[in-house]
């Protein structure tokens, strides 16, 4: 979406909406930008690097204005990188694009898109406001990931590549210009619980799927 049609929407709902009790805004841990590694909460400085990660942050605010003239709770959803059915570590093996690329140090957060659901349900229907980040338990590094879904598939996993002699996109590769470990203590201190927690759970979740692609 466009920053016009973003700001469409909002003056819709600003001025619209008669029955309107509570907003939810999908934003990106990726408004962060890099902390070196570190841990980081919801109220940690924001960083962001990328261009879209900047409309991010301008989007947030554009909802926290909206959220202010109507007089409504605004939940404000950070997400890690999200995976689920149809966009997980299966389907790079199947296609033959899985990579094992290693940057000493880095670490990716993710989350499956069920509790993305889930974490939205609960905010809504106890109409919660305030920034929650929406991540697992487990930062991990992307090789790691890679090397256990091809454990569950009982396929051998693609060859380790260093960073630095890899061949990626200008997009794939900013985004290990950003380094970071994402806290969801929050999410769970207003009583959600994660039904993957980890990045395991999640894959072993799915590997049914890829196994009946397969016909195994």
């Amino acid at each position: 979406m466009c920053i016009r049609d973003r700001r469409w929407y909002a003056d819709e709902i600003a001025h619209g909406s008669p029955n309107l009790q509570w907003i939810g805004y999908l934003s990106t841990v990726g408004v962060y930008g890099d902390h070196d590694g570190d841990w980081v909460n919801e109220d940690s400085e924001t960083r962001p690097v990328s261009e879209r990660s900047r409309a991010r942050v301008a989007a947030e605010d554009t909802w926290r204005k909206v959220a202010d003239t109507r007089g409504v709770p605004l939940a404000i959803l950070r997400l890690s990188g999200i995976y689920g059915p149809g966009r997980n570590g299966f389907v790079n093996l199947a296609r033959g694009t899985a990579k094992r690329l290693v940057k000493p140090g880095q670490v990716f957060n993710r989350i499956h898109v069920d509790d993305i659901a889930g974490a939205l349900a609960l905010l809504a229907g106890q109409r919660l406001g305030g920034v929650f980040n929406v991540s697992d338990d487990e930062p991990a590094p992307p090789q790691d990931v890679v090397a256990h879904a091809a454990e569950l598939a009982g396929v051998a996993p693609p060859p380790e590549t260093g960073f630095d002699e890899a061949e990626l996109s200008p997009m794939a590769r900013s985004f290990y210009g950003e380094n970071k470990r994402v806290s969801n203590a929050k999410i769970k201190a207003a009583g959600y619980a994660f039904r993957y927690p980890t990045y395991r759970e999640g894959l072993a979740g799915l590997v049914g799927d890829y196994k009946q692609e397969k016909g195994g």
